[in-house]
């Protein structure tokens, strides 16, 4: 079951951005031959941060392909933050058995933030999903979101995110209760209709997620950033399975006093986006180079199509 978040202004940050992700590198070239054509990339890519996780690499990427297999092209983006136990080597070998497979690796530990970062610009689908790599997320939750983003971005092009919010819980209690907590004054400080900002399972466009302000932590922000920036975030329940291998990376106390300094950063970062219900372009030559793009937008021709052509689908 999905839901919506309030909605969200007209005019927004994420108008300037393309519509599709990075082409390979060379695409254009092999493009131009005649006798080759050019590779169109995956439809989405999976991005897993992962920390010592060596137990769940395989049956992890298993389960994703067991999933995904004729039902998307796709990569599974696995970023490596700086393991100890042997996770890299597992995530190579894995890569050596399934060309889907990428692998990136931190030279030190950086965070679950860092991760995302590292995979999103690595990734070549314009849509991104991003899984936690303990398992806990089920890859049977992924073609829902995938459905959810691409048939409402069909209807409304400011549609940037698909949220996961668990519904049973399978943490212990006190964790619950700590995420209850968090996740209650979270919302009502930011006020971003998020019960659940906690969850890592989201799809999201790609150009959408590389233009949130970064910071440590800005995973567990993602909606409010998103709405902050114009963007609109709709939600949908999934399942949360019991940590089968390994051990949890964050505790109560150690997210308490970090969350409490990102809520308070985050919280001033919302209130200083002021965005226009709508942008107009009031010289002479306006309707050669097409609608305004918003705030800070570049003025070049295949941006400016690309809001006429938003324009025309909202009409």
């Amino acid at each position: 079951m999905s839901q919506d978040v309030p909605e969200s202004p007209k005019a927004t940050m994420f108008d300037q951005l393309p519509e599709t992700g990075r082409a390979p590198k060379g695409s254009a070239a092999r493009a131009s031959a005649p006798e080759r054509r050019a590779d169109p990339g995956p439809e989405i890519s999976i991005v897993v941060p992962m920390h010592d996780e060596v137990e769940n690499v395989e049956p992890l990427l298993a389960e994703i392909a067991a999933t995904l297999n004729g039902t998307f092209t796709y990569e599974v983006v696995c970023v490596d933050d700086g393991s100890g136990d042997g996770t890299v080597e597992a995530l190579q070998a894995a890569a050596d058995a399934n060309p889907a497979v990428r692998v990136l690796r931190h030279s030190r530990r950086c965070g679950k933030s860092a991760g995302v970062q590292t995979g999103a610009r690595a990734a070549r689908a314009p849509i991104v999903v991003l899984m936690d790599g303990d398992r806990q997320n089920d890859p049977a939750d992924v073609p829902a979101l995938v459905a959810d983003l691409r048939d409402g971005r069909s209807r409304d092009p400011h549609l940037i995110m698909v949220a996961g919010q668990r519904g049973r819980r399978a943490d212990t209690w006190l964790r619950q209760l700590s995420s209850r907590v968090a996740n209650g004054v979270r919302g009502a400080v930011l006020g971003d209709g998020t019960r659940d900002t906690g969850c890592g399972l989201k799809a999201i466009t790609r150009e959408g997620l590389l233009a949130l302000p970064y910071f440590d932590g800005q995973h567990r922000f993602m909606s409010a950033l998103v709405q902050a920036q114009g963007g609109r975030v709709t939600l949908r329940d999934v399942a949360d399975r019991p940590r089968a291998a390994g051990q949890a990376k964050y505790g109560v106390w150690n997210r308490l006093w970090v969350g409490i300094g990102d809520l308070l950063a985050v919280t001033w970062l919302v209130r200083r986006s002021h965005l226009p219900d709508r942008v107009e372009d009031l010289s002479a030559d306006a309707s050669a180079r097409g609608p305004a793009n918003g705030p800070g937008a570049d003025a070049s021709e295949a941006e400016s199509k690309r809001v006429a052509g938003q324009g025309r689908a909202a009409s």
